[in-house]
């Protein structure tokens, strides 16, 4: 009888120190397909399934900016198989634009890498006569409150960035919240809504088929693959930046072994040459890090937006 317990026991234990990952992980993307985030998550994909050596499942949950999603991540258990494609939204605006959230991204989420810078571009529909972004305030002007704007969704990185421009400017446009970046672009091709500040992949793809009309970067410096197009900081707005990031994210109390492993897995995965690539066709720029320093940044970020939500008068509710 002994040995029959001791067996057992030691199947056990066996089964319970299996090595991490020894079952699917799932990446948890809080907005719908067609964004910046769902686009980290299914490029780097494959590469993390090799890593890992485990399928990689992607689950786009979206609502209330990026906050569904990640309080899903929030109440999983702390073992690395549940983890959140964060964004500058989910895991800093959000919190000086609510009052109320179900998660404080500083105490219930483990920072696990910083992976991308997401490269934004100023665009309009055809229909609006502006060639420039002066020519654009100009009209704005001469026609307050006839254009409207677009986001990802209430206190996303676009509404926030619009925001900061319109006080800048001194204009007026109607914003129109969207559930993610792909609805919000669709509206745009078709001319619902005037302009967007957004992400490079979501935009540029139609730039070049000639359905949308490119009148800025966001970046400080003009894009190396978009040489031509100005930036919004010299045309009339001098430090201007329009740019959001991505990381992963695990629950609360996330081991430090995992930690450590999820890091490098994740970073490997961007290191291959057609990882990448893409990442940079997408508008990406990837940064990687440490643990540590991804978490301190989250920090200095929420302190950054939650400055410019309250300058704006930016609330969600």
């Amino acid at each position: 009888m002994k040995s029959v317990l001791a067996i057992l026991l030691c199947v056990s234990l066996s089964a319970f120190a299996q090595p991490f990952p020894s079952k699917p992980v799932r990446l948890i993307v809080p907005f719908p397909p067609g964004g910046a985030v769902d686009y980290y998550a299914r490029a780097v994909q494959t590469r993390l399934q090799e890593t890992l050596g485990q399928p990689i499942l992607i689950e786009n949950r979206s609502g209330a900016g990026g906050m569904v999603g990640a309080d899903l991540v929030v109440k999983a258990a702390p073992d690395g198989y549940t983890l959140l494609v964060g964004n500058i939204a989910s895991l800093a605006m959000n919190v000086g634009l609510y009052s109320k959230m179900t998660y404080d991204p500083r105490k219930d989420l483990t920072p696990i890498i910083r992976t991308v810078a997401v490269n934004y571009v100023m665009a309009v529909h055809p229909s609006v006569p502006a060639r420039s972004v002066k020519e654009l305030i100009d009209y704005a002007k001469a026609n307050p409150g006839k254009l409207s704007y677009g986001s990802a969704g209430s206190g996303s990185a676009p509404h926030l960035a619009t925001e900061l421009l319109k006080q800048r400017a001194g204009i007026d446009m109607l914003h129109v919240p969207f559930k993610g970046g792909g609805p919000m672009v669709a509206d745009l091709l078709g001319g619902q809504i005037h302009i967007v500040i957004a992400d490079q992949a979501n935009l540029m793809p139609h730039v070049k088929a000639g359905k949308l009309r490119a009148l800025a970067v966001g970046t400080l410096e003009r894009s190396a693959s978009y040489p031509d197009i100005p930036t919004i900081a010299e045309s009339g707005f001098p430090g201007f930046e329009a740019r959001a990031w991505q990381g992963i994210a695990g629950p609360a109390n996330l081991p430090a072994d995992i930690v450590t492993q999820l890091n490098a897995a994740f970073a490997k995965a961007m290191a291959f040459p057609e990882v990448h690539q893409r990442l940079l066709d997408g508008g990406l720029d990837p940064i990687t890090g440490t643990p540590e320093a991804f978490a301190a940044f989250i920090r200095s970020e929420i302190d950054k937006w939650s400055r410019v939500a309250k300058d704006v008068g930016a609330r969600v509710d």
